[in-house]
């Protein structure tokens, strides 16, 4: 199966990804991230009021096979928490771009974001070249 990096994101090489709406960014794990793990049973998340850092680890996610640590594609300000993640994390596996989100974040620096991190188009090239 093929997996899918929506153009309209921005994404690191550790997997997390940003959809950037004005000035806020929703933050999410990739579909290879998601599949790579597996079965997810456990999501660690920011406060609401936390400053994060671009590349900072903000939590971290379990899987049956794995743990692994989360890191911010984005620098500013946590202002949502999806709780039904924390509630469910098996909605990562079934829906990391829409309702499996992590966070919402107030960006401080939207060039500092888009320099930092890949295209849809560079973020796939990196992660088939895992194969």
């Amino acid at each position: 199966m093929a997996l899918e990096y929506p153009d309209d994101l921005r994404y690191l090489d550790s997997h997390e990804y940003a959809r950037l709406d004005g000035e806020i960014a929703t933050v999410g794990l990739s579909a290879f991230a998601v599949d790579e793990l597996g079965d997810i049973v456990f999501v660690e998340l920011p406060e609401e009021g936390d400053a994060l850092e671009l590349k900072g680890a903000i939590g971290a996610v379990e899987s049956v096979k794995a743990a692994s640590d989360v890191y911010s594609p984005v620098a500013g300000t946590v202002i949502e928490v999806n709780e039904a993640l924390v509630d469910n994390p098996e909605m990562l596996n079934e829906d990391p771009y829409g309702e499996a989100w992590l966070i919402k974040v107030r960006v401080d620096n939207w060039e500092e974001t888009l320099e930092e991190t890949l295209s849809a188009d560079e973020y796939r090239s990196n992660v088939e070249g895992e194969d």
